[in-house]
C-alpha cells in the first residue's frame, strides 16, 4: 500500500497549511522566548555592573530586578499569545480538517 492510500490527510493542502502555520507560530514564539531568556542570562554573565546599579540613590532595588520580572512576565505573555492563537485560529483549522475527513 502506498502512503497516499493509508494517509490521505497527509496530502491534503488544508492539513499542510495547518501544520505550516502551527510550526511558524511555534518557531517564532520559541525563538522570541530563547532570545529573551538567554539575553537576560548574557546580561548576568557579561554585564553584572549594569544590573547591579541602583534604580535611584536611596533605593535598594537594582536594575536587574525589574528586568528579571519583565522576563518572567513576557514569558507569560508569550504563553498567552500562543493560547489565544491556538483557541481562535488553530482549533478552528483542526475542526475543518477533521470534518472533511470524518473525524
Amino acid at each position: 500500500m502506498s502512503a497516499k492510500m493509508t494517509n490521505p490527510i497527509l496530502d491534503d493542502p488544508e492539513f499542510k497549511e495547518l501544520a505550516r502555520r502551527k510550526n511558524k507560530v511555534s518557531l517564532i514564539l520559541t525563538i522570541t522566548e530563547l532570545v529573551l531568556y538567554f539575553g537576560f542570562i548574557a546580561l548576568i554573565a557579561y554585564n553584572k555592573p549594569f544590573l547591579a546599579q541602583k534604580i535611584s540613590s536611596g533605593s535598594a532595588i537594582t536594575i536587574g530586578i525589574p528586568i528579571a520580572v519583565g522576563v518572567i512576565i513576557l514569558s507569560w505573555v508569550l504563553t498567552g499569545v500562543y493560547i489565544y492563537w491556538a483557541n481562535n485560529t488553530y482549533d478552528e483549522m483542526v475542526k475543518r480538517v477533521k470534518k472533511r475527513f470524518g473525524g
